[in-house]
Parts: structure tokens; C-alpha cells; sequence
């Protein structure tokens, strides 16, 4: 199959394996159990290899994983890591896939603490229905590790203000997000499920850098906050000199202006009593 004059030759060879590793969790469980699928494309006579470990309730990526797949092994052939529908909390280990193009990493518990190892090639990142709230922090990351990302999708995290992440949200603040991570992230191509207009990435190097939305924190009423009295100058007097029997005279700075306007005299003399 030719694809851009690229002559391209697929060769779809699925391996499942069940493979019984001892981790740390293994004490408590017993036993766990490892099933991955692995896909080989040849381009060009080049192989690389799709690695999909999804659905199965790991915290962090394997030790088996790593090991069968790891820098010294055939980590460097994986192109497309697909880490989907587990409870990662942490990536360690990832840097055994230095040549990762495509890294999916939906429906997991990753949130702002998480952290990518220098991955130059990874032009894919599909983060949706995570537990990141911070873009800013995100977006730093990002642009540190993976400076070759042109898609990115965020969905279903409080850093993405749309309506899947909260009903309270509407299409401005979604495209104020927009602007902003075009702002950080020039080279995206894709954000989300929408493709990057040429006017919308114009807007976005402008005033992508003002768009940033600040929410108030959880559990902080506006209501509960108490303005506090400004700091003044002057303080009553000691009670030592406060006598009730003994009544003197103050001097201080009057803190207001005298008009007239509200005096009760006002109510019943016009002009032309004057």
C-alpha cells in the first residue's frame, strides 16, 4: 500500500501473553497477571511496534513492562504506548520508551504531580478523563519533555473548562482555555477534538497569554470573606486618662467632609428664603 508516495507494508501480528510477575502489590493479592497486545508495522523495512496494556487496574506502569520492553530490550521499537483505562498515578518507567510517538494515557488518575521523561519524538498525547486541574503546570511540562506534541487532548479534566468537566462552563471559557494552551503550545496542529484555525492560532499569540481562568478554590464561600477595617494612625486614648467625671477635649484629623446636603435644615428652607 502506497500512502504519500510512501510505500507502507502492515503486518498485523497480535501476541497475548499472561505472564505472572511478582510486584509489590503481590503479597497482598497473591498473584497479578500481565495481558498485553503488541501490533508490528513495517515501513520501509523499518519495524515498529504498537504496545497496548489497557483495562487493567495497574497504579504505575509494570516492572514486567518494563523489563520485556525496556531501553536495552525492544523499548526503543515501540512507536504507540497505549496505557488507557488503568488507575496510573505515576509514569516512572516510561523513559524505557524513548522513541514513543503516540502515547495514550486516557481514563487514569494522573494528576498535576505528574511528570514525562524527554520524549523529542511524541507528537501524540491523549490525556482525557484525568484528575489534572493546573494547566499552567501542565503546559510547562509539556513544552520542556515533549516539544514535538502537535495533538493534544485534555477532555474530562478540570483543566479543560468545557462542559464535560463541569456544567458550569460555557463555550467562552472553553475557548479562552484554547487560546491560552495555543499560546504555550504554538506547534499544535490538533486540541482536543477540534482542529487549530489559522485565525484562532492568530488570536491565541496576541492574547493567548491574558486568557488564563482563575477559579476560587473549593470550599471558599465569597460570602465567609471579612473585610478587615483599614490600618489607622490614631488609637484610643489609655484607659488610665478615660475618667468618666473627668471630661476633655480631643484633638484629632477629622476623617470625613461635612456638605450639608442631608441636613434636616435643608428639608424646609429653598432658595428663595435665602
Amino acid at each position: 500500500m502506497y500512502c504519500g508516495g510512501v510505500k507502507r507494508q502492515t503486518i498485523y501480528i497480535r501476541h497475548k501473553y499472561t505472564i505472572h510477575i511478582k510486584t509489590e502489590s503481590e503479597a497482598e493479592e497473591k498473584q497479578s497477571l500481565l495481558s498485553y497486545n503488541m501490533e508490528h508495522d513495517i515501513i520501509e523495512g523499518n519495524r515498529e511496534s504498537k504496545l497496548c496494556y489497557s483495562g487493567q487496574r495497574c497504579h504505575r506502569i509494570p516492572d514486567a513492562l518494563i523489563k520485556l520492553y525496556g531501553p536495552k530490550l525492544y523499548g526503543p521499537k515501540v512507536s504507540a504506548l497505549d496505557l488507557s483505562y488503568n488507575e496510573l498515578v505515576t509514569l516512572r518507567g516510561l523513559e524505557g520508551f524513548p522513541n514513543l510517538q503516540e502515547l495514550i494515557l486516557d481514563n487514569n488518575q494522573l494528576g498535576d504531580a505528574i511528570s514525562f521523561p524527554r520524549l523529542p519524538q511524541l507528537h501524540t498525547l491523549s490525556l482525557n478523563k484525568n484528575r489534572i486541574e493546573d494547566v499552567e503546570i501542565l503546559l510547562k511540562k509539556i513544552s520542556r519533555n515533549l516539544p514535538s506534541v502537535t495533538y493534544l487532548s485534555l477532555l474530562g479534566n478540570k483543566a479543560c473548562p468545557n462542559e464535560l468537566s463541569d456544567l458550569q462552563n460555557d463555550d467562552e471559557d472553553y475557548q479562552r482555555y484554547r487560546y491560552y494552551v495555543l499560546y504555550h503550545l504554538p506547534k499544535l496542529k490538533f486540541l482536543d477534538s477540534r482542529k487549530v484555525g489559522e485565525s484562532e492560532r492568530t488570536e491565541a499569540k496576541s492574547r493567548g497569554q491574558l486568557m488564563k481562568i482563575v477559579r476560587p478554590k473549593p470550599g471558599i464561600n465569597s460570602e465567609e470573606y471579612i473585610i478587615a477595617p483599614l490600618p489607622s494612625p490614631y488609637g484610643p486614648l489609655p484607659r488610665v486618662m478615660r475618667n468618666p467625671h473627668d471630661h476633655k477635649g480631643v484633638y484629632a484629623k477629622c476623617k470625613y467632609r461635612y456638605s450639608g446636603k442631608h441636613s434636616e435644615g435643608n428639608r424646609f428652607i429653598s432658595n428663595n428664603d435665602l
